[in-house]
């Protein structure tokens, strides 16, 4: 054989040999492997405690126990450089769960407890992000709840809340934990939370107005800073322990079985400042949360909502949603974020299923509540709505524009809302959505209605000249014969740019003869002023009346027409309880001589200077109307000084009303129409 041959042989082989595994090489580096795929690490792979809870979303969805599960928008983990940590977010609005006004990104124990056995929670957690919108006067702005003891059964109340919360500006934050009463009785309206703090500030530290904080908290912890909590609840007691690194580690102690709140006196002083004012002011049960099934929750509860703070000075934050678009809060920060990197739980032998919390929360926030649940004498009544419409069914009706359910935080009401112009009953210049009573009956014969309510809008324009700028009415009789005039309506009335509004009612005479165009009104002050105080100017108001009523605080009526008298009382917490007492089957006015100083001030200018039959109201059928009556309208002052508002309308554009605050807005939660009775001699 050619020795130089085979050499060059070898040698091309060699060279083919280097350039094929040169290229083979290259192709690796350019083209990896595609069937390799990363594992993705849930946030089961880092607490491994999951299948404890089920987890509710800021979508208000239940996605049962939340294993091998995550959910980009809500619950998801992430890696901060050193280590795995699950993600809890959650957004101001979005949907709720249950009967709250806050959303959630929560665990729920799928399992209850007895506070008489043994069962702990942990969590080492730091908070990443609050809400930087809502009001400073509103304990609730800018906070989250990271972990709790709920309980599933009477009220479902919660005997503790963690709380974290950050005024915007500040570098450190408070974290606090509440205590909330277990109200006695069937009212859980009155519940109220006692506040502890940690580090910082408790909740009942706030702004002075809207968009003034107080100082920043010296001993605070910042956002991204981690901390430690442990919640033990052993033979009645529950013990809590809060650690982080480079602060002191505190302790607490609570009894859960035996209360320390069952009397008015036992009532401490941060709740009278805080609660109290909104009509927070109940008691506990004497053994607090004892015979109840209690379970935990942890991740990120929201406190920071966009209700209006007028429904509820502590709980609704008036912060920014976007319509509850969810990514553009979280384009702005308008969402809380609370990152867990361990925790543990530990559930006694004996708890017991928990499955009757979440089927009766699951969706509620959803479900449809109509106002006959909430107040039952619906079928004593039917309605005009503010667009003209007449229902005489009131069961199981509602309509969101005018007439519907609402929570303010404790308990539901029925919302009844009219526009400053819409359609009016045939001899009405003003738009209501307002109940009428099917039943007919003369004073001689009698009735009674009650409601306790709470005024949350009147129209913002108006001509401040005319008395009936700025004003619903709440509550009426109205004559059904003759010449279908208003023995009384009660009014709520407050000028743009006051706090307080006045409670004030009106009597109408019945006019004599047939020409009904004299008649007149004559206005009786509850709190605040009467009718007849107006402004000198279109713009220009008197000064704010100090024992009015404020927007949001509820007060209490009862109309009682008992054999021909009518008793009208008001009352409500921190005021001074008021009863008038009117005849109306025998005038006092049938005589100009008779007429008084004010209506000759407000009414005889415009001509109604009628006089009343000796009779009044005897022998004629009278009804009762409850609801929204807006008393402010478009119509030029020009025509009538006393009922003419020159208010904005739009056109009568509802929604632009609405939007533009040229509407009434009233809420009930508790009403009753009936037979009268006899008056108390007190």
């Amino acid at each position: 054989m050619n020795i130089k041959l085979v050499k060059s042989l070898l040698q091309s082989f060699l060279i083919f040999g280097f350039f094929v595994a040169f290229n083979s090489c290259a192709d690796t580096a350019e083209k990896p492997n595609t069937t390799v795929t990363e594992k993705t690490t849930h946030p089961s792979d880092v607490i491994p405690f999951f299948d404890k809870f089920k987890l509710i979303l800021g979508d208000g969805s239940n996605v049962g126990h939340p294993i091998d599960f995550e959910n980009k928008d809500y619950f998801y983990t992430t890696n901060d450089g050193t280590q795995d940590w699950v993600v809890y977010k959650a957004p101001n609005a979005g949907n709720t769960h249950g009967t709250s006004n806050n959303i959630r990104t929560e665990l729920g124990q799928s399992k209850k407890w007895s506070a008489m056995s043994n069962n702990k929670l942990t969590g080492t957690c730091k908070v990443m992000n609050v809400s930087p919108t809502g009001d400073a006067r509103v304990a609730a702005s800018y906070s989250v709840v990271i972990g709790q003891i709920h309980s599933a059964d009477g009220h479902e109340n919660e005997p503790f809340k963690l709380f974290y919360k950050k005024f915007p500006g500040h570098t450190k934050g408070s974290v606090f934990w509440n205590y909330e009463i277990n109200t006695a009785g069937d009212d859980n309206s009155g519940r109220w939370d006692f506040s502890y703090s940690v580090w910082g500030y408790d909740f009942s530290v706030v702004g002075t107005d809207k968009n003034t904080y107080p100082a920043e908290p010296k001993d605070g912890i910042e956002l991204g800073e981690e901390m430690t909590y442990e919640v033990e609840v052993k033979n009645g007691i529950m013990n809590l322990k809060f650690m982080s690194e480079g602060h002191e580690t505190k302790t607490f102690t609570k009894n859960l079985i035996k209360s320390e709140y069952a009397t008015k006196a036992d009532m401490p002083e941060q709740v009278r400042n805080l609660f109290v004012p909104i009509g927070q002011d109940g008691v506990e049960r004497a053994n607090a949360y004892s015979d109840e099934g209690l379970f935990f929750k942890q991740g990120s509860y929201n406190q920071t909502n966009g209700k209006d703070p007028a429904v509820n000075r502590v709980w609704c934050s008036g912060a920014e949603t976007h319509g509850g678009d969810v990514q553009k809060q979280y384009a702005d920060g308008n969402y809380a974020e609370v990152w867990f990197k361990s925790a543990t739980v530990k559930i006694s032998d004996d708890a017991y299923s928990n499955e009757g919390y979440f089927a009766a929360n699951d969706g509620l926030s959803k479900k449809i509540v109509y106002p006959n649940e909430v107040i039952p004498f619906m079928d004593k009544f039917k309605m005009l709505l503010a667009d003209g419409t007449n229902v005489d069914d009131l069961v199981k009706y509602e309509n969101k524009d005018f007439f519907y359910t609402v929570i303010d935080g404790t308990m539901r009401w029925v919302a009844y809302k009219a526009p400053n112009s819409g359609v009016t009953s045939k001899n009405s210049s003003n738009t209501r959505t307002e109940l009428h009573e099917k039943r007919e009956w003369t004073p001689k014969q009698g009735g009674k209605l009650s409601g306790t309510c709470k005024v949350m809008h009147v129209s913002t324009s108006g001509d401040a000249r005319v008395a009936a700028s700025y004003s619903t009415v709440i509550g009426q009789i109205h004559s059904g014969s003759g010449h279908e005039n208003e023995p009384c309506k009660i009014f709520y009335k407050k000028f743009p740019g006051h706090t307080k509004g006045s409670v004030f009612w009106n009597y109408e005479i019945n006019t004599a003869g047939k020409d009904n165009s004299g008649r007149w009104d004559y206005s009786y002050p509850v709190w605040g002023y009467d009718m007849s105080v107006v402004g000198t100017n279109p713009t220009d108001f008197p000064a704010e009346p100090k024992d009015g009523i404020e927007l949001g605080e509820a007060f209490s009526y009862e109309i009682n027409v008992h054999k021909g008298i009518m008793y009208v009382t008001f009352t409500s917490e921190g005021h001074e309880t008021k009863t008038f007492t009117k005849n109306l089957i025998q005038s006092e006015y049938t005589t100009k001589a008779d007429i008084p100083k004010q209506t000759q001030n407000l009414f005889v200018p415009i001509g109604q200077d009628g006089v009343e039959r000796k009779n009044a109201y005897a022998g004629e059928m009278n009804y009762f109307k409850q609801g929204a009556y807006n008393q402010t309208n478009g119509k030029a002052p020009e025509k009538n000084m006393v009922w003419c508002s020159g208010a904005e309308t739009y056109g009568g554009d509802i929604p632009k009303q609405y939007e533009n605050g040229d509407y009434t807005e009233v809420w009930f939660k508790e009403a009753t129409v009936g037979a009268s009775t006899l008056p108390s001699k007190n």
